[in-house]
C-alpha cells in the first residue's frame, strides 16, 4: 500500500483563512448587533442598572391671606426610598426600619422583596425620621429630597384653603381650584446608583416652572372671629353643623368663610367626609323668612307695596290653595315694614300673591338663585329654583315665604350684599391677586359685577325696612351697639324624608344682615343645621352675627354710625349705675 502524501501547505493555508474569515464575520456581525441592530436596547438596560429615574414633588407656591399672612407653603422634606435588588438582608432591613417608619416589619419586608427595581418605603417625612433614617446605612435604602405641603395656621380657613394629595395636586378648596397656577405636581431627577445601591449623586432634569403664589381676600383675623363664634353658636344650641360668610358689598370680596365640623388639612386623610365638605357652597336648603328679603325687593322695585302700606294679619292663618299656612303670633294689622320685622308670613304670602308668578320668577332669577353664583372655589351647588309653568297653586305662597326652593349660603350672602351696595350683584370671589418670583405682582383680580338686580333707590328703602327688623323685630339679638344693622331673621322648618312633611323639630336657623346700614362694610350670614336647644334665627343665629360685625368692625377701625355714639354713651352709664 502507497503512503498518503500530506496535505499540500496550500490547501492548509487556505482553509485556515477560510475559518478565520469566518471567525471574523460572526465577530463583526456581533459587534453590530451590540453597537447598532441593539444599541439602544442594551444601552437602555444598562443605565437601567446603575440609573434611576426618581418622580419626586416639585415646590408648590405659597397661599397667603389679603395681608401676607401664610396660610400654605411647601417645605422641604425627605422621602425614603429602596431598590430591593440591592438590600442583602430584608428581613435585618425590616427590623431596623420598623419602629422609625411607624409601620409592621411585615409590611416593610413586603416592599423589600417586592420583584421591582425600585419602591417607595415612606413619602414626606418629619424631620426628626428623617435625620434618624439619614445616620443609617442600610446597602439598597436610601433618601431623596422632596417638597411637603403645610398648613402652618391647621384648622383655620381649612375648606376655603384646600389641600393637597401626596403628589401635591390639588384636592379640595383654593389648592384644587388654582392648582396650574400654584404649579407643584411631579418633577423628576435621575439617582446613579452604585454595586451597594447607594445614590452617588443626583442629576437634575430640566427646571419646572415657577409657581405662582396666591393672595387671598380672606383676613386671618376676621376669619379666626368668623370660626370662633360658629363653635359657640353650634354648641350653644347644640346644632349638628353650621356656616358662616363674611363678604365685602361693594367687590364681592369673601373675607371669611368658616364651617363647622371642621378638620386639619395637615391630616385631612383622618377627617370624615363630612367634616371635609365645604358646607357654605355644597350644601342646599329651604331658606325659610330670611328669603322675604327677595320677596320686599322684588315689590318694592315694582311699586306694588309701600313701607307703610297696611296688611292684615288675618290672626296668624292663611289658606292657600287649601292649605292653612301659619305665623309663628298672632297679628293684626302691619304695615309692610311691620310685616318684615316681625316676620309674618301671611303678610309676605299676601304681597307675593301680588306679585305674581312671572314677576317673581323673574326677580328670583335675576338674583341668580336656582344657578351657581361662579364663586372661585370647587364644588359649588346651583340649588333649586323650578320655573312658573312647574309651579302649583300653592307655590307662590310657599315660595313667598322661603319654601319650595333650595339655596346655598353663598347664594343668600351675595343677595344681601346685592341689598347693601345699591342693588349691584357682585360674583363672590376668593382670589385676590397672583404674584409671582420674588412677589411681583402679575395679576390683580378685579370686582366682577354680575348684573344690576334692583335700584339704587329700592335698595334704600327695603335697608331701612331691615333696620327695623333689627331695631324692633325679630332680629333684635343681632344688633350692634353703636352701629346700625340691616338684616333678617330665618327659621326654616326640613322636610322629613321619611314622611315627606315638614319636620315641627328640624330646622335651619339663620341671621343675614350687613353693617354699617348706612355705608356696609361687612355682609354677613350666620347658618345653623337642626339646632336642639334654640329653633329661632333670631335669638340662636342672630347673637354670632353680633359678635362677628362688633369685633371686626373695630378691628377695621370703622367709625360708630352717626348718632349712635350718644346710645353707646348713655348704655354705658346705665350699666354702670346699675353696677353701683
Amino acid at each position: 500500500m502507497l503512503p498518503v502524501a500530506p496535505p499540500a501547505p496550500r490547501g492548509r493555508a487556505i482553509a485556515l483563512f477560510f475559518l478565520l474569515l469566518a471567525f471574523l464575520a460572526l465577530v463583526v456581525g456581533r459587534l453590530f448587533a451590540l453597537q447598532i441592530r441593539d444599541h439602544q436596547r442594551l444601552s437602555q438596560k444598562a443605565t437601567q442598572q446603575y440609573e434611576r429615574r426618581l418622580s419626586v414633588t416639585a415646590k408648590r407656591g405659597a397661599i397667603t391671606d389679603r395681608h401676607g399672612r401664610e396660610l400654605a407653603v411647601s417645605l422641604e422634606a425627605q422621602s425614603l426610598y429602596a431598590h430591593p435588588s440591592a438590600v442583602r438582608d430584608p428581613r435585618a432591613a425590616a427590623a431596623a426600619l420598623a419602629p422609625i417608619l411607624g409601620q409592621s416589619r411585615g409590611e416593610i419586608l413586603r416592599r423589600l422583596t417586592a420583584d421591582k427595581p425600585f419602591v417607595w418605603l415612606q413619602r414626606k417625612l418629619p424631620a426628626r425620621q428623617a435625620e434618624v433614617l439619614a445616620g443609617l446605612t442600610i446597602p439598597g435604602i436610601g433618601l431623596v429630597p422632596e417638597t411637603r405641603r403645610s398648613y402652618p395656621r391647621g384648622e383655620l380657613a381649612a375648606h376655603l384653603v384646600g389641600f393637597v394629595g401626596l403628589d401635591d395636586a390639588g384636592l379640595e378648596g383654593v389648592e384644587y381650584q388654582y392648582d396650574a397656577l400654584l404649579g407643584g405636581g411631579p418633577r423628576f431627577v435621575t439617582g446613579r446608583v452604585d454595586a451597594l445601591g447607594r445614590v452617588l449623586f443626583r442629576d437634575e432634569g430640566p427646571p419646572t416652572p415657577a409657581p405662582a403664589h396666591l393672595v387671598l381676600t380672606v383676613d386671618e383675623v376676621i376669619q379666626y372671629v368668623a370660626e370662633r363664634e360658629l363653635q359657640r353658636a353650634v354648641a350653644k344650641a347644640q346644632a349638628q353643623a353650621g356656616s358662616i360668610l363674611v363678604l365685602e358689598p361693594g367687590t364681592g370680596e369673601i373675607l371669611a368663610l368658616a364651617n363647622f365640623p371642621t378638620f386639619d388639612p395637615n391630616a385631612f386623610a383622618q377627617a370624615p367626609a363630612g367634616s371635609r365638605r365645604n358646607r357654605a357652597l355644597t350644601d342646599t336648603y329651604e331658606p325659610g323668612s330670611v328669603f322675604k328679603v327677595v320677596l320686599a325687593a322684588a315689590a318694592l322695585e315694582e311699586g306694588l307695596v309701600r313701607p307703610e302700606e297696611l296688611f292684615f294679619g288675618e290672626n296668624g292663618a292663611i289658606e292657600v290653595a287649601g292649605v292653612k299656612i301659619r305665623d309663628h303670633e298672632r297679628h293684626g294689622w302691619l304695615t309692610f315694614s311691620q310685616v318684615m320685622a316681625q316676620s309674618s308670613n301671611v303678610g309676605a304670602i299676601k304681597v307675593g300673591q301680588r306679585l305674581g308668578r312671572s314677576t317673581y320668577y323673574s326677580y328670583l332669577n335675576g338674583f341668580s338663585f336656582g344657578a351657581r353664583t361662579g364663586v372661585d372655589l370647587p364644588g359649588e351647588a346651583p340649588g333649586l329654583l323650578r320655573r312658573p309653568r312647574e309651579w302649583s297653586a300653592v307655590s307662590i305662597g310657599a315660595l313667598s315665604i322661603g319654601q319650595e326652593v333650595s339655596v346655598t349660603s353663598v347664594q343668600l350672602v351675595a343677595t344681601l350684599a346685592a341689598v347693601a351696595n345699591g342693588g349691584r350683584l357682585y360674583r363672590p370671589h376668593v382670589l385676590k391677586a397672583v404674584r409671582g418670583e420674588g412677589g411681583a405682582l402679575a395679576r390683580e383680580i378685579s370686582p366682577q359685577l354680575i348684573r344690576q338686580v334692583i335700584s339704587p333707590e329700592t335698595a334704600r328703602r327695603l335697608t331701612a325696612i331691615l333696620v327695623e327688623a333689627v331695631e324692633r323685630g325679630t332680629g333684635k339679638a343681632a344688633a350692634v351697639p353703636g352701629y346700625t344693622v340691616a338684616g333678617k331673621t330665618g327659621t326654616a322648618q326640613k322636610l322629613d324624608r321619611e314622611t315627606g312633611l315638614y319636620s315641627r323639630t328640624k330646622v335651619v336657623a339663620s341671621f343675614a344682615g350687613f353693617v354699617p346700614a348706612e355705608a356696609p362694610r361687612l355682609a354677613i350670614l350666620v347658618v345653623l343645621d337642626e339646632p336642639a336647644l334654640d329653633r329661632w334665627g333670631g335669638s340662636s343665629a342672630g347673637p354670632a352675627f353680633r359678635e362677628i360685625a362688633r369685633e371686626v368692625l373695630g378691628y377695621l377701625n370703622v367709625p360708630p354710625s352717626p348718632g349712635r355714639r350718644v346710645q353707646v354713651a348713655r348704655r354705658a352709664d346705665a350699666g354702670a349705675q346699675g353696677l353701683n
